[in-house]
């Protein structure tokens, strides 16, 4: 269980790399601004906003990445301790855009998920 946990955390952890790039990098550009349902004069008054909490998806994603290396360097304590939380702040955080944005039910799904499964895999894996 431990393994499909540490296989959800690598996936949720690259989502959130590439979240961090549509936020921080790319966040005027056509492709982001349709798919944050933006217009150019939207993107350009809240990119700043953007490419702070670009950077907040990053270090999220470096945290479980973390997780998962400590994990096979033999750290599992550790290991485990990032991926919960790191995955757990991600799972919560959907859950915020979920509830205060129900029209962003598919974005909170995308960003959510693989942090669900990798919490609930680690938890049971543990728990043996």
């Amino acid at each position: 269980m431990i393994i499909t946990a540490l296989v959800f955390g690598v996936l949720a952890a690259l989502i959130h790399v590439y979240i961090f790039l549509m936020e921080s990098m790319w966040w005027t550009t056509p492709r982001a601004r349709a798919t944050f349902g933006t217009t150019e004069a939207e993107a350009k008054a809240t990119k700043e906003l953007a490419f702070n909490q670009g950077f907040y998806n990053l270090f999220l994603g470096i945290a479980v990445a973390l997780g998962v290396v400590f994990h096979f360097l033999g750290q599992p304590a550790i290991g485990a301790t990032l991926l919960l939380t790191g995955a757990g702040s991600m799972l919560l955080a959907a859950t915020v855009l979920l509830l205060s944005s129900p029209d962003k039910k598919s974005a909170a799904l995308k960003q959510g998920v693989f942090p669900l499964l990798a919490v609930v895999f680690m938890i049971i894996g543990l728990s043996n």
